[in-house]
């Protein structure tokens, strides 16, 4: 197969050999700035392929009858870096002898888009502006395989040239391999650069939720007398703000290096403090169990980002668990061992979910800064990644062992301290507040922190609270006939159902039950709310707000 360098006006073949599809596809194109040529058979559009055409524009009806298999040992025989686009014009006929036909004729062309008659100028023309791009592209993969090609040939026979000079060529070597280094660097920076405009929705609505929970707190301690719920209040924002600081120095960890301030940290006992956090941000169907060694030695780290590391751990395992399952915080002495070419007495620290495992093609990027397959606004994509920079700066290390359908174990050694920790503050408890009764809010969302604040502003306006962390769940509850009011939810919530289609589902199912939305992210959902009749609350709100919203979505189903 020839291979045409790129020309002026893309080349064409055009092969529809009834009536005047071919000369009016070909004058189309022409108009298009394509070079356009009419082919008389098959035999002639395979030999435009063969030389000159970057893309095939065919009619059906022009390979009824031909051999198949013809056309696909051509396509067969093409080289390596060569998948040559087709463009099939088909007709609307669904008989069972022409479908199974057309399905023949696509596993044959192989790299083929089909264009349902009757087709607009502007779709016929994209479609093979595509096909010429994609062609274009491949001419390109070529250009790289044969230099990379000339370059392997020129070192092997620079290497046999100069074995008297290894010296020398030594050094080239490694002058080749830190321009190399620096290429991926760059490159790399350059992807961080393109994730952070891809995650901008994401993370205004992570710092959005954390607003909430501080201006909303701020909001309610002029209206709560109690010390102590004014107390959780005050630490409810005093942990959002430290979220806060946690996603700012993870934004950084990947482009600088961050301090840390370590100390000797008593694992079990932190861990053990840890959680009612840790039970207040999974389900209840996510149980949390942990197993220490009994002669645990401390461990030399920042205790603040160790709390952060865990919490994103056991995070990412509660999502990794939809339907439910437990998460094994592990610890064990590991003296003498090896950790980046240095020995010393570590501390295994494990935490193991029995979720549904990683899948091998993303396995070698979970510590990738921005990575994520978490939809928008569920995940920034930087909790593995600041793990990995913990246990790195830590002076330890971290890997996972997982398969799919048979969990994960997020595997860290951490350097063991020769200090003693310092003793730890017990936590005040707190009573649960008093419920008020002047209406029914079934309250639906899937972070802890902000749901616990809406919830007490809820009952500071007199109502009652019913709690769901999901669409599904939300709508279980109003199956089981709870006396619901309102149903105040959050757009972006795990489970493939968003707040949106709750409220489409509710509206379905006749409950009868007036629908608020909210959203760190209110633009991204606001014109489709409004479309459905449904109220959008932006996050921060204050409580005059959150109580006029709740007004209006009441009185607009009731008039």
């Amino acid at each position: 197969m020839t291979t045409p360098t790129k020309a002026e006006h893309p080349r064409i073949a055009v092969y529809a050999p009834i009536g005047r599809d071919g000369p009016a596809t070909a004058e189309l194109l022409r108009r298009s700035g394509m070079d356009a040529t009419v082919c008389h058979g098959v035999d002639e559009v395979l030999q435009r392929a063969e030389t000159d055409a970057e893309a095939v524009f065919i009619a059906e009806e022009g390979l009824f009858g031909h051999d198949l298999q013809a056309l696909s040992g051509w396509v067969d025989q093409q080289p390596a870096w060569s998948d040559f686009p087709f463009v099939v014009l088909t007709s609307k006929h669904q008989q069972p002898a022409v479908a199974a036909w057309r399905q023949r004729m696509v596993a044959a062309l192989r790299n083929v888009s089909l264009l349902e008659r009757p087709v607009q100028s502007i779709t016929l023309t994209s479609a093979v502006q595509a096909a010429v791009r994609s062609r274009l592209r491949q001419y390109e993969v070529r250009a790289l395989i044969e230099a990379r090609e000339r370059a392997s040939q020129e070192l092997e026979a620079l290497v046999v040239e100069r074995t008297s000079e290894l010296e020398r060529t030594n050094l080239e070597l490694r002058s080749q391999m830190a321009e190399r280094a620096h290429i991926e660097e760059t490159l790399r920076q350059t992807q961080k650069i393109e994730a952070i405009g891809q995650l901008t929705g994401g993370i205004a609505h992570d710092f959005n939720n954390l607003l909430m929970v501080i201006s909303g707190g701020l909001d309610m301690l002029d209206r709560r007398a109690d010390p102590d719920r004014r107390k959780r209040l005050m630490d409810g924002m005093r942990q959002a703000a430290q979220r806060g600081s946690a996603l700012t120095r993870q934004l950084l960890a990947f482009s600088r290096r961050q301090s840390l301030a370590p100390e000797a940290v008593d694992l079990a006992q932190r861990i053990s403090q840890m959680r009612e956090l840790l039970d207040r941000s999974l389900r209840g169907d996510v149980h949390v169990k942990e197993e220490f060694a009994p002669d645990l030695w401390p461990v030399e780290v920042d205790p603040g980002e160790l709390e952060l590391v865990i919490l994103n751990l056991a995070v990412n395992a509660r999502d990794a668990m939809p339907e439910g399952g437990s998460i094994l915080l592990q610890a064990s002495n590991a003296p003498d061992a090896q950790v980046l070419g240095h020995r010393g007495d570590f501390v295994r620290l494990a935490v193991i979910d029995t979720g549904a495992g990683i899948p091998a093609d993303v396995r070698n990027r979970v510590f990738d800064p921005f990575f994520t397959t978490k939809e928008i606004g569920k995940g920034s994509g930087l909790g593995l990644a600041q793990v990995y920079g913990f246990a790195r700066q830590s002076g330890g290390t971290v890997w996972i062992d997982t398969e799919c359908e048979q969990g994960t174990s997020v595997v860290m050694l951490l350097p063991r301290s020769m200090n003693l920790p310092s003793p730890l503050k017990e936590q005040p408890t707190v009573d649960e507040p008093a419920r008020r009764s002047a209406g029914n809010v079934l309250l639906v969302d899937d972070d802890g922190e902000v749901s616990a604040l809406v919830g007490e502003m809820l009952e500071h306006l007199g109502y009652a609270v019913t709690y769901a962390t999901s669409a599904a769940a939300a709508l279980s509850a109003l199956a089981d006939g709870r006396g619901v009011d309102v149903v105040f939810s959050d757009v972006m919530m795990p489970g493939g159902m968003n707040g949106l289609d709750l409220a489409r589902e509710i509206r379905a199912s006749q409950f009868g039950v007036p629908v608020l939305l909210t959203s760190g992210y209110a633009e991204a959902i606001k014109q489709s709310a409004e479309a459905e009749g449904v109220q959008v609350l932006a996050k921060p709100y204050r409580l005059e707000e959150l109580a006029a919203a709740l007004k209006n979505a009441v009185e607009a189903i009731e008039a």
